[in-house]
């Protein structure tokens, strides 16, 4: 095992365990049939790129290259998972350009990421939509198919915003701990609102403090994934206890909602800083949580009996 491949930092909370290592030999570790819910944000083919490492699938040269690399991780991510239990997995289709793709027009991520699933065996299970302001898009992004003068131009070249997706995905096999909600928790005007195709009232602002996550290097900026989207994703399809698990944990946002919430929560990241500060955000939702506190003692115990990583 190369020097990289091994664990650099690892933190462990009494709800929670972050691992400063590639997520691919990192799930190595974790015991088959163990996590009860999976959520995370993937690196959006070669659209991002966190670090230099050959590690990082944000570094594919092509999106043949991204399955290859993430098919490995997919894989295990099958195996670790309970029987009948969710994986959710926050995307969004990406814009293709002349400079890079030689066309304007949109790629099918969110497709190729359900085949990419559905060839590990995992089921295809549901899919949210989750709107985004079209003019902060155009703000950020000067995409030419949002521009109001390119109306008068050629509107051939219009388009509509690119809204994110959560596409969930469920592993075969009867859950053998079923989760359950009592109506005064879970009335039936918040299922509505929950089971909406499209959800509307998602604030987009309302994501992890990240600046003091960024490096002078970094490409490109991160954008943590807003922790209404974790709570309603991590209350939906887990119970208070529940092991939540994020390979791409980033800056800790799925983690740490997990944790305000009584869940256990188990993270990789290979990027140093992302993992120093998903660390200290972590700790701060440990101090913070109200729920009693359930322990990973026995889990990480278990963890550390099986996997051949070293720190």
């Amino acid at each position: 095992m190369t020097e990289e491949a091994k664990v650099k930092k690892q933190a462990f909370g009494e709800n929670f365990a972050l691992y400063n290592v590639d997520n691919i030999d990192g799930i190595k570790g974790i015991p088959d049939d163990s996590v009860h819910f999976c959520i995370y944000s993937p690196p959006f083919s070669s659209m991002y790129c966190y670090n230099n490492s050959p590690r990082d699938l944000g570094n594919s040269n092509n999106d043949e290259e991204f399955y290859t690399h993430f098919i490995f991780l997919v894989k295990e991510l099958y195996r670790v998972m309970m029987p009948g239990r969710d994986m959710s997995v926050h995307c969004m289709d990406l814009p293709k350009s002349k400079e890079r793709d030689g066309i304007i027009g949109l790629k099918d991520f969110s497709g190729m990421l359900i085949r990419i699933m559905e060839d590990a065996g995992f089921v295809y299970h549901a899919k949210v939509c989750i709107w985004k302001n079209p003019v902060t898009a155009m703000q950020r992004t000067k995409a030419m198919g949002l521009l109001w003068k390119q109306l008068k131009k050629d509107s051939s070249y219009s388009r509509q915003g690119i809204p994110d997706y959560i596409i969930t995905f469920r592993k075969p096999g009867l859950n053998p701990e079923p989760i359950t909600h009592k109506p005064e928790d879970y009335p039936v005007d918040k299922w509505q609102q929950i089971a909406s195709p499209v959800w509307m009232d998602i604030n987009q602002s309302n994501t992890l403090q990240r600046e003091s996550a960024r490096e002078e290097t970094d490409e490109r900026h991160i954008a943590p994934l807003q922790l209404e989207v974790i709570e309603r994703c991590i209350e939906l399809w887990s119970n208070p206890g529940d092991i939540v698990l994020d390979p791409f944990v980033g800056i800790g946002s799925s983690v740490y909602q997990a944790l305000l919430m009584g869940r256990r929560g188990i993270g990789f990241e290979l990027k140093d800083s992302y993992y120093q500060q998903a660390v200290l955000n972590c700790k701060r939702a440990e101090s913070d949580a109200k729920a009693p506190q359930v322990g990973l003692d026995a889990w990480i115990g278990e963890k550390k009996a099986q996997t051949k990583l070293e720190v």
